[in-house]
C-alpha cells in the first residue's frame, strides 16, 4: 500500500480545507485480488460505501461484523473476556453486555488494552480467512478505525485505503440521529478517533460524503471502475 497518490473526488474542497497536495495520477499495482481498505470517521458513511459496493456485486468484509462474530456466546474470545472481567461482562442471556464493556473501557486504558488484547488477534484470523474465501474481482475491507487499530494490523491487509470524509457538522447530525448517544459522548468519540487531517493524509483515495447519495454514488463509480481494472498477478 502506498499513501503518496491520493485520489480525491472533490481535491478542491479537501485541500482547502486540510492543505494536502493535489490528487496524483493513479498508479495501478499488481496483485492477485486487491484488497480495499475502507474507513472514515463516525458518521461519515463507510455503511452507505461498503453497500454501494455490496451491491455491485463487491464482497464486503466488515470488522464490526466480525467483531461480533468472534465474541459470540460460547466462544473462546468471550471466555477469555470474562476471565479478564467477570461475570458482568455478560448480558442474562449470556451474550457479550457491548454496552457495559463499551463504557468500561471508554476512559480506562488498561481495560482497554486488556480487551484489544483479547478481541484484535481473532478479529485478525477471522478476517483473513475470510478475506482468503473471496470471489469478486476486488475486496472492500470495511474498519472504522483501520489507521488506528495497530495491534490488529488490519491496514497491512491492504492494497490501497479509501476514506469516506465528512464534515464535523455533518458527522454529528448522522451519528447523533442514528445512535441513542449523546451528541457529548460522540464528540468524545470523535476526539478519540483520528482527525481528519490525518486520516485523509493516510488515504489512496477519498470520496466527500457531505451531500446526498446520488453524490456520494457518482464519486464511487469511477474508484469502482478504477479497481476492477488492477491488473492480477501473485504478491511476492
Amino acid at each position: 500500500m502506498t499513501y503518496d497518490n491520493h485520489i480525491h473526488s472533490n481535491p478542491d474542497d479537501i485541500q482547502h480545507e486540510h492543505e494536502i497536495d493535489p490528487p496524483q495520477k493513479f498508479q495501478t499495482f499488481y496483485v492477485d485480488t486487491p484488497i480495499i481498505g475502507l474507513t472514515g470517521g463516525i458518521g461519515s458513511g463507510k455503511t452507505a460505501v461498503s453497500d454501494w459496493f455490496a451491491a455491485k456485486g463487491i464482497d464486503v468484509v466488515d470488522a464490526d461484523v466480525v467483531g461480533h462474530q468472534i465474541m459470540k456466546k460460547g466462544s473462546p474470545a468471550l471466555q477469555k473476556l470474562v476471565e479478564a472481567f467477570g461475570d458482568w461482562v455478560l448480558d442474562e442471556s449470556g451474550e457479550m453486555n457491548r454496552r457495559a464493556v463499551r463504557e468500561h473501557v471508554f476512559e480506562n486504558n488498561k481495560a482497554l488494552l486488556t480487551l484489544e488484547s483479547i478481541t484484535h488477534p481473532a478479529i485478525r484470523q477471522e478476517i483473513k480467512n475470510q478475506l482468503s474465501q473471496i470471489k469478486s474481482p476486488y475486496a472492500i475491507l470495511s474498519a472504522p478505525l483501520l489507521l488506528e487499530s495497530y495491534e490488529a494490523g488490519l491496514v497491512s491487509l491492504c492494497d490501497r485505503v479509501l476514506v469516506v470524509d465528512a464534515s464535523e457538522e455533518t458527522q454529528l447530525e448522522r451519528a447523533s440521529r442514528r445512535d441513542t448517544q449523546s451528541v457529548d459522548k460522540i464528540k468524545a468519540i470523535m476526539a478519540n478517533q483520528l482527525s481528519r487531517k490525518a486520516r485523509v493524509e493516510q488515504a489512496d483515495d477519498v470520496v466527500c460524503n457531505n451531500g446526498n447519495l446520488e453524490q456520494l454514488h457518482a464519486q464511487l463509480e469511477p474508484l469502482h471502475e478504477n479497481y476492477l481494472a488492477f491488473r492480477k498477478l501473485p504478491r511476492y
